[in-house]
């Protein structure tokens, strides 16, 4: 990928602030590949440009609610650090702030969206004039502090909005489809115990060989939703979602219960519902208000009945991430 940032006049001791929303990735069939925005939960990140310090330098001046305080263990911190060691910091140092609303490790793109917030108020702030592709990019690379090693599909959704797909070979291509306007969704987060490796250990449920019949099942079920999504239809988008052969069989028993409360949504009235992300999350999806919120109700009770408290939360599709009219400065 070319690198089409130059740079323009920065003004000593500028600000620049970013939101962007939560995500919900793999959608069933595709891993690593789909990703779709939610406007449950949103991260904002700030950055200030501090005249006088090192070239390149960064720095965090709070880290977000239970995130490292390392800039290179915090995904915001190494995503504004890979992109000062390409296009530098115009001569001080890089001061950045997060204000954490995503909760982290439940499978809503946690990570991923403070990494996005961050790479759009870097580009705002250094005048880089960054494509959307090459915000993923340097995004993605941020994603490498928490999962170890870079991901797309979640900081596509944050930053684009909407369904996207990602083919993260190289040249990088992200696409975005605007979601079906009557496509409604619940998440059902389980308050469960979630190791520090979570998604490491996510990954290393999958298998790595998988019969031909499986590839089969999960390639129709991608194809249908993505058709669906490009038809805005609602209906199909949900029911294509709930067709993953390969890597929802493969995490279940990592979320007590989970056959039962998928089976609860899709009783309620739920067109289809699939573990969000790496979990522990389920996300359903409806198409009208009132099976949406039926169907919270039924996931909360059977993981009530599976002994684990939770809360369901509702949400829709929504645009990617935004700057931020007259962010403040941080004190020094």
């Amino acid at each position: 990928m070319a690198l089409q940032g130059k740079g323009g006049e920065v003004t000593a001791g500028g600000v620049a602030a970013a939101r962007a929303p939560s995500s919900t990735a793999n959608l069933g069939p595709g891993y690593d590949v789909f990703g779709l925005a939610l406007d449950a939960f949103h991260d904002t990140v700030t950055i200030e440009h501090v005249p006088g310090g090192r070239e390149g330098r960064v720095t965090m001046s709070e880290p977000g609610r239970g995130m490292p305080a390392a800039v290179g263990r915090n995904t915001a911190g190494l995503t504004v650090k890979r992109m000062a060691e390409v296009f530098g910091s115009a001569g001080g140092e890089l001061r950045v702030r997060v204000e954490k609303g995503v909760p982290a490790g439940c499978g809503m793109g946690s990570s991923a969206a403070s990494a996005a917030a961050a790479a759009v108020a870097l580009n705002k702030l250094l005048k880089l004039g960054l494509g959307p592709s090459e915000l993923v990019r340097f995004a993605g690379e941020g994603e490498a502090a928490s999962a170890g090693a870079p991901h797309y599909d979640n900081v596509a959704a944050s930053i684009l909005g909407g369904f996207v797909i990602v083919r993260s070979a190289r040249p990088l291509e992200a696409v975005r489809i605007d979601a079906p306007r009557g496509l409604h969704a619940v998440v059902a987060i389980p308050n469960i115990p979630v190791p520090k490796a979570k998604t490491a250990a996510s990954r290393g449920a999958v298998p790595r060989r998988v019969p031909l019949a499986g590839c089969t099942d999960n390639l129709a079920a991608a194809a249908m939703l993505v058709a669906a999504m490009m038809r805005g239809d609602a209906d199909a988008a949900g029911r294509a979602a709930s067709g993953d052969a390969i890597v929802e069989p493969a995490r279940e028993h990592m979320i007590p219960g989970y056959r039962e409360v998928k089976a609860a949504a899709i009783d309620a009235g739920a067109t289809g519902a699939t573990i969000s992300g790496a979990g522990p999350s389920v996300v359903a999806f409806a198409t009208s208000l009132a099976k949406r919120n039926a169907a919270g109700r039924a996931m909360r009770g059977e993981f009530a009945a599976a002994g684990v408290a939770s809360r369901a939360v509702r949400c829709k599709p929504c645009g990617g991430a935004t700057t931020v009219l007259n962010p403040k400065g941080m004190a020094r």
